[in-house]
């Protein structure tokens, strides 16, 4: 705040006006559910598996309720009455229902004060797994420690789960000490979770919770031997955003990409749908302790950096709000930005610094993302690796927390384990040699940076304060975010939002909302 030389009272009324945005929103989640928070319910008690044709049980449950609509009363409704009467266990009775051996809309329906108690004691015994698992992390780290800040975070897709493992293990060999497995592309656009380890992903690894599994064991492997916790991340966006949330927070995934409008803005997923979808995901990782990433850095791959740095820090705002709405903490909140200005702007260096540190000052608490250059890297892998270089000083320069790792060969090929040696040779160097400079550095008044950072600041809140008087849906809709536009009705998904019943069962959200930061 001192260095920049910032008014509290103007980033308060930037959060201010971002509440006010997310109230409205929130208005809209409120009153409906989505197939995907459905499938969680379902996953959240124990369902687990494909049928014969490889559609996940939870899939075929969720779909058959939603065709006959009485999906309203919630999933749990009809599931728990069925464990009522069947006196099968819930795994049991999800592949009688598959295989048509048992009809839960036939079955006599029970009391529903007895259906809300049994969901309750359901619910409650399933999240004491993930408070198990949020506790078991917190032992890791207790005991072997994390890495120092800037924590590097490193990518691993090759497509082949297996071979993920083994070249995460190297990389936290070479010193890593996140490790980010990207999903293979379209999968945001599945309306199903695959299922079991896969060895066949194209620019990235499919999310399976089996996968989950795989590389957490192999970075606890890994983590005893170099002596430090290693955090494991994934992505959970997309259609099936709340689904990969609960394999993550079951797996004891420490990161998961989860924005609030990535899907809407980069994937064209439905806006009524990512919202209900995020509120949920955003609960379950709340209560498994789970660092979430947000994905404002994208925006400046299609804005320009310098007009619309703005835009990232209103964002950051809003998806503070909307964590905050999940009885998220602001050291859950790893915000993100990115080092995007055109190498050839005068004085491009000091846009970044102003950029990166007004960040940290707004968000001092969380644990910042910070992005490499990618929009403006050619192929020049000498050039290249002199912008990481720049990228990584800006980064240990402003206090950075997750730093994700520039690769030399970026634009050219997925990286191979020497390029991405280099990287982290490169980054360790710079952070070692310029370990205290933070503390040293102070910016002139009224200079280059602050009146940098000052300005974006302002455009922030004028701008907030205009989506708060038109509301989220239309500024999407106007393009307000990356100079892309999407309509509330438009995009994939849609169907698949549902209006909740007055007598709509789900009490995993009380529960999480109540306990979320309780735990552990």
């Amino acid at each position: 705040m001192k260095k920049l030389n910032l008014s509290q009272e103007v980033i308060d009324r930037g959060r201010k006006y971002a509440k006010q945005i997310v109230d409205q929103v929130q208005e809209h989640i409120d009153a409906h559910s989505t197939v995907a928070v459905e499938r969680s319910v379902l996953r959240l008690l124990g369902i687990d598996g494909v049928d014969q044709a490889g559609v996940p049980l939870v899939n075929g449950i969720v779909e058959e309720l939603h065709n006959a609509g009485v999906l309203g009363k919630g999933v749990m409704y009809w599931f728990v009455n069925g464990m009522i009467h069947t006196k099968l266990s819930s795994q049991q009775l999800a592949e009688c229902i598959v295989n048509k051996t048992i009809h839960l809309l036939e079955l006599p329906r029970t009391p529903e004060g007895e259906i809300e108690d049994a969901a309750l004691q359901l619910a409650i015994r399933s999240l004491a797994k993930i408070k198990e698992r949020r506790q078991e992390r917190e032992a890791w780290i207790a005991s072997l420690g994390k890495g120092q800040e800037p924590m590097l975070y490193v990518i691993v897709a090759t497509g082949n789960v297996h071979e993920d493992a083994i070249q995460a293990q190297a990389a936290a060999r070479q010193g890593a000490d996140i490790i980010a497995v990207i999903r293979t592309t379209g999968q945001s656009l599945l309306d199903y979770v695959p299922y079991g380890p896969t060895t066949t992903g194209f620019g990235g690894t499919y999310a399976t919770q089996a996968n989950f599994q795989i590389l957490r064991q192999a970075l606890d492997e890994v983590g005893k031997e170099v002596n430090r916790y290693i955090y494991l991340t994934n992505y959970c966006s997309g259609l099936c955003m709340p689904e990969i949330a609960v394999m993550g927070a079951l797996e004891r995934l420490d990161v998961m990409l989860n924005d609030s409008m990535y899907g809407i803005i980069f994937r064209d997923i439905n806006m009524k749908r990512t919202f209900v979808d995020q509120y949920f995901s955003r609960l379950i990782n709340g209560y498994a302790g789970i660092i979430i990433n947000t994905g404002e850095d994208n925006y400046l791959t299609t804005a320009d950096a310098i007009e619309s740095g703005h835009t990232v820090l209103a964002s950051e705002l809003i998806n503070e709000q909307f964590a905050f709405r999940c009885n998220m903490t602001s050291e859950q909140l790893g915000l993100g930005h990115a080092f995007e200005i055109d190498p050839q702007t005068p004085n491009g260096f000091m846009y970044e610094l102003a950029q990166a540190q007004l960040v940290r000052a707004v968000f001092p608490k969380s644990p910042i993302k910070y992005m490499p250059p990618t929009k403006y890297m050619t192929g020049n892998i000498f050039k290249g690796h002199v912008q990481d270089t720049l990228f990584n000083v800006c980064s240990i320069m402003t206090g950075q927390s997750l730093h994700l790792l520039g690769i030399l060969t970026e634009a050219i090929h997925t990286p191979l384990i020497h390029d991405r040696f280099l990287s982290i040779e490169s980054a360790k160097y710079v952070f070692n040699n310029l370990r205290g400079i933070a503390d040293e550095i102070y910016f002139r008044e009224g200079g280059f940076i602050q009146q940098r950072a000052q300005e974006v600041l302002e455009k922030a809140v004028n701008l907030l304060e205009d989506i708060a008087d038109i509301g989220l849906m239309q500024a999407l809709a106007l393009g307000y975010f990356a100079d892309i536009s999407r309509t509330s009705e438009g995009g994939r998904g849609l169907q698949g939002v549902i209006v909740k019943e007055c007598s709509y069962l789900n009490p995993f959200i009380p529960l999480m909302l109540k306990g979320g930061n309780s735990n552990g």
